[in-house]
């Protein structure tokens, strides 16, 4: 296949370039700044010489967007928007203009549509969507906003002849340096993966070679269109998910911290809190349904096999 990956300069965009390559497929990266050979120029706002890779491709897959890691202040959650929106919107412009469409276009979304809770799990089917829950800071909601304008982008693009899906992604997770993983790892290594705000707050992820393989039974599965939940089928609450990681690392301290020491960490780290408190709870019902099956279904697991690697990479 011909693989047209906007965005795809980031970890997640990586991990599937290497998959694809691997597999012998032909694949065009869209970049702000384009490096080496198969990376292309674009803007991620507006149409250009870039659009004609669309044509006859085969997968188009839109990562782009600003990286949530950021203290969210109001231009950065601006350029938040505008970034994933813009993109969304001239990718389909790209697609309806194409003499040759290809045949799916995966839109990359997020977990974090659903609602903070502690209560049930979010699936497809009887997920709730967030942006009106008690409790929670107001800025929370614009993150949902964010999401929900992501995926109408996507959906009200006229393009008939392309299948459309939209990737909502728990936290990738990948033993590549400056990924989530990283960071995490080496908060559990110095002794500071301990609870946070009481730990009760569930975390969401998903083995980044089940990501991969999730893309790929996507791609195989014409049935499928609409959100689709890229989460692994067991969350679980972070004191839990961290004492996992602390065990795989063979670290047995881990430091608790109180949501204003969350707070002042957030800060130094130039983050936001909304990442380390609000609670994802999400499962991947539509995949489950339709087959596929998790070879990292539970984290312990997971996070064994990812320090594994991430020792054996230095």
């Amino acid at each position: 296949m011909k693989i047209v990956i906007a965005g795809g300069t980031g970890q997640v965009g990586a991990l599937l370039e290497r998959a694809f390559t691997a597999q012998g497929h032909r694949v065009v990266i869209l970049t702000r700044n384009p490096r080496r050979a198969g990376q292309v120029a674009w803007d991620g706002a507006t149409l250009g010489p870039w659009v004609e890779e669309i044509v006859g491709s085969d997968l188009a897959v839109n990562l782009a967007g600003r990286s949530v890691s950021c203290r969210y202040t109001e231009a950065n959650l601006k350029d938040m928007m505008d970034s994933r929106v813009d993109s969304a919107r001239v990718v389909g412009q790209a697609i309806a203009a194409a003499v040759r469409p290809p045949r799916l276009w995966l839109q990359m979304s997020t977990a974090t549509i659903y609602a903070h809770r502690h209560d049930a799990a979010n699936d497809e089917a009887s997920g709730v969507i967030g942006g009106h829950e008690p409790d929670v800071p107001d800025y929370w909601a614009y993150s949902v906003k964010i999401a929900e304008n992501w995926e109408r982008a996507q959906r009200e693009a006229a393009t008939p002849d392309t299948r459309k899906v939209a990737l909502r992604a728990a936290m990738v997770m990948s033993p590549d340096r400056g990924g989530v993983f990283d960071v995490l790892s080496r908060m559990a290594r110095f002794g500071l993966g301990g609870p946070v705000a009481g730990g009760g707050q569930y975390v969401s992820w998903i083995h980044d070679q089940d990501f991969v393989r999730a893309v790929e039974f996507l791609v195989a599965h014409e049935e499928l269109t609409g959100p689709v939940n890229l989460a692994a089928p067991e969350p679980l609450p972070q004191r839990a998910f961290i004492r996992a990681l602390r065990t795989s690392w063979r670290q047995p301290l881990g430091l608790p911290a109180t949501r204003w020491m969350a707070e002042l960490g957030a800060f130094a780290l130039r983050s936001d809190t909304e990442l380390l408190l609000k609670s994802r709870r999400v499962t991947p019902g539509r995949l489950v349904d339709a087959g596929f099956t998790f070879r990292y279904a539970t984290w312990p697991g997971a996070a064994d096999d990812l320090v594994r690697r991430a020792r054996r990479h230095g």
